[in-house]
């Protein structure tokens, strides 16, 4: 076992393709972050493999930042720790959900429950009658791909130096942020195919690097796009940053935990 870093902070986004909400804790289970993407809009217009509506469409629905009503109930299943308990560690049961109610504040201010057709109506504005949206819900993370994105500060600033510019990691939306020993950027790219722990009991299986789109150009804060970006990452780096990894051992992950290579 060999230490390759500590996690520099932990995100979750409770709508798919809306802002994240860094926590200095997180429960890592199977099926993802505790919270992560459990609501999306989904889009009768968009393709049947994909059927989501997301800031590549509506590039603004960026700039809506989701909360959970009920904080304290959305940090970690209720019964994990009792769960944890029983060899060789059940799998704990998560809340219901009113428990993890979202409530969503537009760019202008205004709060409205994450169920509440206003909502749809102001994300659907501008949009094609084929483009039906409604709201999803799903106890299971609703990732792109694969439960957990990790990717190294490391990375953030290396593709920066490439551009001449400051890029802010939050543009690659990841859960887990590494601060890696390695001092060049992609050194994660090396853990593809090996198993990571973090902190004393979570384990993650490496899965692949994570294919990048148009989300990567846009401003976090503005979603003003940059299209050198992706341009860069496609040219440079087979349109690749960062992994993607799926929990192995279930567990609690903290900011400044200690990552560890196991094979």
């Amino acid at each position: 076992m060999k230490n390759v870093g500590t996690v520099e902070s932990l995100w979750r986004y409770p709508v798919k393709s809306m802002r994240g909400q860094q926590l200095e804790s997180a429960f890592a289970g199977f099926s993802g972050i505790y919270g992560d993407r459990i609501y999306a809009i989904h889009d009768d217009g968009a393709p049947a493999g994909f059927p989501y509506l997301t800031s590549r469409e509506r590039e603004h629905m960026l700039l809506f930042q989701p909360r959970f009503r009920n904080a304290d109930r959305a940090m970690k299943p209720d019964n994990q720790y009792e769960a944890e308990a029983l060899a060789p560690g059940v799998t704990p049961v998560y809340a219901n959900p009113d428990d993890l109610m979202v409530d969503v504040q537009t760019p202008d201010g205004t709060s409205i429950a994450i169920d509440d057709p206003d909502l749809l109506h102001l994300l659907g504005e501008g949009l094609r009658e084929r483009h039906h949206l409604r709201l999803m819900r799903s106890d299971r993370s609703l990732t792109d791909c694969r439960p957990v994105s990790l990717f190294s500060t490391q990375t953030a600033n290396g593709l920066g130096d490439e551009l001449g510019v400051a890029l802010d990691k939050r543009r690659f939306r990841a859960n887990v942020y590494l601060n890696l020993d390695a001092t060049g950027g992609f050194a994660e790219d090396q853990f593809v195919g090996h198993s990571l722990r973090i902190g004393d009991k979570v384990i993650l299986s490496v899965l692949e690097r994570d294919p990048r789109c148009k989300m990567i150009t846009l401003d976090p804060d503005t979603a003003e796009p940059n299209p050198d970006i992706i341009k860069r990452v496609a040219r440079a780096h087979e349109g690749k940053a960062g992994i993607y990894a799926a929990v192995l051992v279930e567990g609690t992950v903290r900011t400044g935990d200690e990552v560890s290579l196991l094979n």
